[in-house]
């Protein structure tokens, strides 16, 4: 596999106020710091961690949607300027949380499809007819829904009509933000294989955001782990489920289910996420972290290798 998108260094910064009439400092929300991964041809990735801990803020800067306050972006080994985002933005495409809100009530299926196809003017009326209705068929719905309005279907209907509608520019990579978690269970199974379908018909990559280990362990090749908008952990899906490294992954694994399975004792996460307006020194995770330390109150620790091939760990004590 080759390197298709990567990120290095990438930071997302947003003013949150202060200053102002009395003085004081400004306050500054800080998303995601200096993040580095990259996404190969043909790759599923996961995000995982929970709420605010940046992933979907990443996703918009894979996808184009938010500029990076500091730190690049390569497409195919290349820097994103203007001529490398023109190539980028039919290349990504990303399908969002929530089915309904991303499809317009006013327009019909057959519209809403082709209309990525319009806006970069890429074919004709005839053509993107074409295009709609083999696409259609390809995320299993029949060719009259077409014709029909999202708010006849039902939300894994919906999903699979945005799925379509992310497919019709032809595109390499997919950035999926949590595309299951507003589905009920019995169809986010449905949903997640033909994914996994459509990946091997198009060859398609993935950059799948998700909190939920369960459905991350079902479909992507690795997973990078996120806390409080830093990298904590990434490595081969196999590999980092059987050996996690950072205290932060051990907890969210053990949170998951298993028949069978007791969870381990002092794994469970412990407290609240800190405010990204004001993270904690040092490690950000050693509030919470039962084997923190005083270097860890002090000192980040850096993105560094396990000893297992591609796994690396953000840890003072990593495993």
């Amino acid at each position: 596999m080759s390197e298709l998108v990567a990120l290095d260094a990438v930071s997302v910064h947003f003013p949150a106020g202060g200053g102002g009439w009395f003085g004081g400092p400004k306050r500054v929300l800080r998303a995601a710091e200096r993040v580095t991964f990259s996404i190969e041809r043909g790759e599923t990735l996961a995000l995982v961690g929970e709420s605010g801990s940046g992933k979907s803020t990443l996703g918009n800067v894979v996808a184009g949607l938010q500029v990076p306050t500091e730190g690049t972006m390569r497409f195919h080994n290349r820097p994103m300027d203007k001529d490398t985002w023109k190539a980028a933005r039919r290349a990504i495409q990303i399908v969002f949380q929530d089915p309904f809100g991303a499809l317009d009530p006013r327009m019909p299926v057959s519209a809403i499809i082709a209309e990525p196809l319009l806006i970069q003017g890429s074919t004709s009326a005839a053509g993107r007819r074409e295009r709609a209705a083999d696409l259609i068929e390809q995320v299993g719905l029949p060719r009259d829904a077409l014709n029909r309005y999202p708010h006849e279907f039902s939300g894994g209907q919906r999903q699979r009509i945005a799925i379509a509608r992310a497919l019709a520019p032809r595109p390499e990579l997919i950035v999926a933000d949590e595309p299951l978690s507003a589905l009920d269970v019995s169809i986010q199974s449905q949903v997640l294989n033909l994914m996994k379908e459509l990946q091997e018909q198009h060859g398609l990559s993935y950059l799948f955001i998700s909190h939920d280990l369960a459905v991350v362990n079902h479909l992507v090749d690795r997973v990078a782990v996120l806390y409080l908008g830093r990298l904590v952990e990434i490595g081969g899906r196999e590999d980092l489920f059987a050996h996690p490294s950072h205290p932060y992954t051990q907890a969210l694994l053990n949170s998951v289910p298993r028949i069978g399975h007791k969870r381990a004792r002092g794994q469970t996460i412990k407290g609240e996420m800190p405010s990204p307006l004001n993270p904690p020194p040092g490690c950000v995770f050693h509030p919470r972290c039962p084997k923190a330390a005083d270097i860890c109150r002090t000192e980040v620790p850096a993105l560094l290798p396990t000893g297992r091939g591609g796994h690396d760990a953000a840890c003072h004590f990593r495993e």
